[in-house]
């Protein structure tokens, strides 16, 4: 594609080939010695009715999507990598799985419908997209909302993406801040978090 920034998490696998398979069996072990790797989608899940529509942007191997497609939910999930999105396709079938670029979402181009009730980007993957495509990233989600969809984002403080910036780019792209927290878990968000989850809507 002539002229496409790569996102900072395509540079990083272009640096080590390694790591895209060591991302997947790191949540492979985790699920496997019982760890709690589902809570972003118990949260999502919990602001859903049954059978609503949820694009997973940025689903990595697929833990939030295929929880959410296990409690009833409609799910598409997208990823730049391609290794990612094999895993997805392995460990949890049943939602739609897409390799794409998040900074060129189009999904009805390939005949899926915009109006996701839920879209969640989860992971720091806010922080691994290329800086300058930011705000067409944010653009892109607006642009697939339903009208009463909500988007849900986390991601960590000191990872490049200030949570100032972030929050002044969301309002550009036609974004209404409704929620801010410091966890999944629903801690309240304060001066000092060093994590925040943000709920948005569309005006």
């Amino acid at each position: 594609m002539s002229g496409r920034v790569p996102s900072q998490w395509e540079e990083l696998t272009a640096a080590d080939p390694a790591h895209s398979t060591w991302y997947v069996e790191r949540f492979r072990k985790m699920a496997a010695d019982g760890q709690d790797i589902f809570g972003e989608a118990r949260l999502v899940d919990a602001m859903l009715e049954r059978g609503s529509r949820v694009l997973d942007a940025g689903c990595g191997p697929g833990r939030v999507g295929g929880y959410l497609h296990r409690c009833g939910h409609n799910v598409v999930g997208v990823d730049i990598d391609p290794v990612l999105i094999a895993a997805a396709e392995q460990d949890y079938p049943g939602p739609t799985w897409l390799v794409g670029d998040l900074a060129e979402l189009d999904l009805p181009a390939g005949g899926t419908p915009a109006d996701f009730d839920a879209i969640v980007c989860a992971g720091n993957v806010l922080t691994f997209v290329a800086p300058s495509t930011r705000d067409a990233v944010l653009t892109r989600f607006t642009h697939h909302l339903a009208p009463t969809g909500r988007l849900i984002t986390g991601f960590g403080a000191d990872r490049g993406y200030d949570f100032p910036d972030f929050l002044s780019d969301a309002e550009t792209a036609g974004l209404t801040l409704d929620l801010r927290l410091s966890t999944w878990d629903l801690r309240p968000f304060t001066d000092d978090s060093d994590y925040m989850v943000a709920v948005f809507s569309r005006p």
